[in-house]
């Protein structure tokens, strides 16, 4: 299932990430986001590797670990990577899909530089992970 344009617009607006971006700048994040399939078993995130990429699952689901430690589950919706690509720290938990996942992914560059080249998105981003990991 490939999302149409505004199908992916809509989905990056629902992210507490980009919640408070205009519509240009959803559209502007939504721009570099790729859809991927990635198989069941498949890893897509190592702790303590280095953070290469965003994702948001589409369909599926994935369990996440910190260490031997089951902490969590992501389904639709549910996305990572932000913290590494923000403060340049190695992946705090390891990621493995436990079924097919389809996802959006951004590849740490263009993360990296979307957030150098747009202040205001950067700004917005930013309050919303100190949000996020307030608690």
């Amino acid at each position: 299932m490939k999302l149409h344009k505004d199908a992916k617009n809509e989905l990056i607006k629902s992210l507490p990430l980009f919640v408070d971006c205009t519509p240009a700048e959803v559209a502007e994040v939504a721009a570099l986001a790729t859809e991927i399939d990635l198989s069941a078993g498949r890893r897509l995130a190592t702790e303590n590797a280095d953070g290469q990429e965003f994702v948001v699952i589409i369909e599926g689901s994935a369990t996440v670990t910190v260490g031997d430690e089951v902490v969590n589950t992501m389904r639709s919706g549910d996305f990572f990577g932000e913290i590494a690509l923000l403060t340049g720290e190695p992946r705090t938990a390891s990621v493995v899909a436990t079924t097919p996942v389809h996802a959006l992914v951004i590849e740490g560059h263009a993360f990296r530089r979307l957030l150098e080249d747009a202040p205001d998105i950067r700004t917005k981003v930013q309050r919303a992970h100190d949000e996020r990991t307030a608690t």
